[in-house]
């Protein structure tokens, strides 16, 4: 079969492999799809080696535009703020579940802005390293556990903060995991950074129902809070419930049982909040060693193909192509 083109080369490219890569990129999928794809339309394959190219050439562009963008990003929290210190969001996130990915990256967002300041990719395995190949080319930055990463990438990007973003990070918002944290409090000097958390991890908690549905009343929120602590406090013989809302539409199944009638009674409120019961009663039955171990058997073939699936994702791309 011969092969033809309908659009022009751009530095000796032709833009409609580009644009063939650049999808099969975005969807996670590399040379086998394309190929599997090109096979189905009945139409020409390319080469792996052009696959390569042209990833090589797209990584190139999204270098140079998400690095233009950030500096923009920068100068817009400068002129919002009228000074060189401002409150970022830090999270994580890894190419793959688990903690057996091979690539990671970490990201700083301004609170302020709601944009991306910067941003450090990490990957722990390098191949021409393995095949020993002796020529200049990027290598893995970095060498530890997957999850890790996060702590490792959050000191790397407030390191440089000043020096490439002429910022300093002053306020840390970020999940209960507080590695990260630790490793940047006094980046700046001691105690220079402070922990604040932000409500889009605090809702995952009993506070987030209390915090979302009290927005612009400070004193309705904190009584609200209190409450909800008092609430996971009290059990059947020490109930604390006072500050819970009442009728039968709060979030409280005591002042719920009290608005039907049923009384403070331990033993009818045990039975009424039978959900609750039945729950515990299977999270115990699923810590037992027994049912660990058959949980451990289930879960064997899916872990040793995830294993296959990040030695292929090694063997197969490089540093940074996600």
């Amino acid at each position: 079969m011969i092969g033809f083109t309908s659009t022009p080369k751009e530095n000796k490219k032709f833009s409609l492999n580009t644009l063939l890569v650049f999808g099969l990129r975005l969807i996670g999928r590399g040379f086998t799809a394309g190929k599997k794809l090109l096979c189905t339309l009945n139409l020409p394959c390319i080469s792996k080696n052009t696959i390569i190219a042209h990833e090589l050439k797209l990584l190139e562009a999204v270098q140079l535009c998400s690095e233009e963008n950030m500096k923009a990003a920068f100068k817009e929290v400068q002129n919002f703020k009228k000074s060189t210190t401002c409150g970022v969001s830090v999270d994580g996130t890894w190419q793959r579940r688990g903690h057996m990915s091979l690539n990671g990256c970490v990201s700083v967002i301004s609170i302020d802005t709601g944009k991306i300041l910067d941003l450090e990719v990490m990957t722990q395995y390098c191949k021409m390293c393995e095949l020993n190949v002796k020529c200049e080319h990027v290598c893995s930055n970095y060498k530890g556990s997957s999850g890790n990463m996060e702590a490792v990438g959050a000191f790397r990007i407030f390191e440089r903060s000043l020096i490439k973003r002429d910022l300093q990070y002053t306020e840390y918002y970020g999940d209960g995991d507080s590695k990260g944290f630790l490793q940047v409090k006094d980046i700046y000097g001691e105690n220079s950074v402070t922990k604040l958390e932000c409500i889009g991890h605090t809702k995952r908690n009993y506070y987030g129902i209390t915090i979302r549905s009290n927005v612009g009343c400070l004193e309705k929120m904190l009584s609200a809070v209190i409450a909800a602590f008092f609430h996971c406090c009290s059990s059947n013989q020490n109930p604390m419930h006072g500050q819970c809302p009442t009728g039968k539409d709060s979030w409280c199944k005591y002042k719920q049982a009290l608005c039907d009638g049923i009384g403070i009674d331990p033993t009818k409120l045990e039975n009424y909040m039978g959900i609750d019961t039945e729950r515990n009663q299977k999270s115990k039955r699923q810590s037992l060693p027994s049912t660990k171990l058959s949980r451990k058997k289930q879960k064997a073939p899916k872990k040793s193909k995830l294993a296959k699936n990040e030695a292929k994702e090694g063997l197969s791309y490089k540093y940074g192509e996600f």
